[in-house]
């Protein structure tokens, strides 16, 4: 673990563990940090797992420059780049999914495929809608703490991992979470899937449904997308349904290996 400086001389938390060639990047939701991957650490055996918080999360430095998707898919980039990390695949879960794409859209050598966790294109529906208007109405109210133990909660699987969670997020400051929220609000790239050119493997917990219907977004725009839903799973699912969420990854990974091998054997 250590600390990575950015073009823009933001330090960023980073934790690189495990063996072999592929490296799995995670990317956390506001605020949670990456912390919020615990769970996936037993994928270290076959696989680099890169955890980061981003900026003004967690560990990490905030800077001076406005908090949006853009600066912290740059930021994702100069981590790799100051680790001579040249590929990589990326979960992100939940809003962390937008940062994902928004990666991949602007350094697509760097991204082999995307792992998207209850992920969302845009922000089209009156749910999903109101969760982030909730979100910013709290943040903007600094009330950090509420926040963090509504969120530690919802993703506990155990005491002690709801304590640190809700202690985690609390090293985030509540003008961060403001801008996070609002830009995750904001975002769209539903006409941009199209030039994603990895592959995208969407997951949804089946009982996740104010986001089910974003797949067709996916489906109908990006031409290698598959969905794998969760049986039993609401939108917790790297805290709650991790060994699922584990086996999922390992399997899209090694596919997605096999099918490049293939392809260039001549």
């Amino acid at each position: 673990m250590g600390y990575v400086r950015t073009r823009d001389n933001v330090r960023i938390f980073y934790r690189l563990i495990g063996k072999g060639p592929t490296t799995i990047l995670f990317i956390h939701p506001p605020g949670m940090g990456h912390i919020t991957f615990k769970q996936q650490l037993p994928l270290s055996k076959d696989f680099r797992l890169l955890y980061i918080d981003l900026r003004a999360n967690g560990n990490s430095e905030k800077g001076s420059a406005p908090i949006n998707f853009p600066i912290m898919a740059r930021d994702l980039h100069d981590v790799c780049n100051q680790l001579d990390i040249d590929k990589v695949f990326i979960c992100g879960y939940s809003n962390g999914a937008s940062i994902a794409m928004e990666t991949a859209l602007r350094y697509p050598n760097l991204v082999e495929g995307l792992l998207l966790i209850g992920a969302f294109s845009e922000v089209n529906s009156v749910l999903l809608g109101s969760e982030f208007l909730l979100g910013i109405m709290a943040s903007k109210m600094n009330m950090m703490k509420p926040i963090a133990n509504v969120i530690a909660y919802a993703h506990s699987y155990s005491k002690e991992f709801k304590k640190d969670m809700a202690d985690y997020m609390l090293k985030t400051d509540a003008d961060t979470l403001y801008q996070m929220y609002v830009e995750g609000l904001n975002y769209n790239c539903t006409k941009k899937l199209q030039s994603i050119a990895c592959p995208i493997l969407l997951v949804y917990g089946q009982k996740d449904y104010y986001v089910h219907h974003y797949q067709y977004k996916f489906i109908t725009t990006h031409h290698n997308t598959r969905v794998i839903y969760v049986s039993g799973a609401k939108h917790q699912i790297p805290t709650k349904h991790s060994t699922v969420l584990n086996a999922i990854t390992k399997q899209f990974i090694q596919k997605q290996k096999q099918t490049k091998g293939s392809q260039s054997t001549p």
